[in-house]
Protein backbone atom coordinates (compact mmCIF):
# COMPACT_ATOMS: atom_id res chain seq x y z
CA UNK A 1 0.00 0.00 0.00
CA UNK A 2 2.85 2.38 0.77
CA UNK A 3 4.36 1.92 -2.70
CA UNK A 4 1.08 2.98 -4.30
CA UNK A 5 0.94 6.07 -2.11
CA UNK A 6 4.52 6.96 -3.06
CA UNK A 7 3.69 6.50 -6.75
CA UNK A 8 0.66 8.81 -6.50
CA UNK A 9 2.65 11.39 -4.55
CA UNK A 10 5.39 11.23 -7.16
CA UNK A 11 2.85 11.76 -9.97
CA UNK A 12 1.39 14.78 -8.18
CA UNK A 13 4.86 16.27 -7.70
CA UNK A 14 5.57 15.76 -11.40
CA UNK A 15 2.39 17.67 -12.27
CA UNK A 16 3.28 20.49 -9.88
CA UNK A 17 6.74 20.71 -11.42
CA UNK A 18 5.24 20.70 -14.91
CA UNK A 19 2.95 23.63 -14.15
CA UNK A 20 5.65 25.56 -12.32
CA UNK A 21 7.90 25.12 -15.36
CA UNK A 22 5.12 26.42 -17.58
CA UNK A 23 4.69 29.42 -15.28
CA UNK A 24 8.43 30.16 -15.34
CA UNK A 25 8.47 29.82 -19.12
CA UNK A 26 5.74 32.43 -19.51
CA UNK A 27 6.46 34.86 -16.67
CA UNK A 28 10.17 34.60 -15.82
CA UNK A 29 12.48 37.39 -16.97
CA UNK A 30 15.70 36.10 -15.39
CA UNK A 31 17.06 34.10 -18.31
CA UNK A 32 15.42 30.76 -17.55
CA UNK A 33 17.46 29.54 -14.55
CA UNK A 34 14.32 28.58 -12.65
CA UNK A 35 12.91 26.90 -15.75
CA UNK A 36 15.99 24.68 -16.06
CA UNK A 37 15.80 23.85 -12.36
CA UNK A 38 12.14 22.88 -12.74
CA UNK A 39 12.95 20.68 -15.72
CA UNK A 40 15.81 18.99 -13.85
CA UNK A 41 13.55 18.33 -10.88
CA UNK A 42 10.84 16.88 -13.14
CA UNK A 43 13.28 14.57 -14.92
CA UNK A 44 14.63 13.26 -11.62
CA UNK A 45 11.07 12.72 -10.39
CA UNK A 46 10.30 10.77 -13.56
CA UNK A 47 13.30 8.52 -12.99
CA UNK A 48 12.22 7.92 -9.42
CA UNK A 49 8.70 7.09 -10.65
CA UNK A 50 10.09 4.47 -13.02
CA UNK A 51 12.20 3.06 -10.19
CA UNK A 52 9.16 2.91 -7.87
CA UNK A 53 7.11 1.14 -10.53
CA UNK A 54 9.84 -1.43 -11.11
CA UNK A 55 10.34 -2.01 -7.39
CA UNK A 56 6.61 -2.41 -6.89
CA UNK A 57 6.33 -4.84 -9.78
CA UNK A 58 9.29 -7.01 -8.81
CA UNK A 59 8.28 -7.19 -5.15
CA UNK A 60 4.71 -8.09 -6.12
CA UNK A 61 3.06 -5.08 -4.55
CA UNK A 62 1.62 -3.91 -7.86
CA UNK A 63 0.51 -6.26 -10.61
CA UNK A 64 -0.52 -5.64 -14.19
CA UNK A 65 -3.96 -6.77 -15.24
CA UNK A 66 -5.26 -7.63 -18.67
CA UNK A 67 -7.89 -5.62 -20.43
Amino acid sequence: MIIKTLILLNLLLILVSLFSGMFFLVKDDQGGKRLVTSLTFRVSLSFSLIALLLIGYFTGQIQPHGV
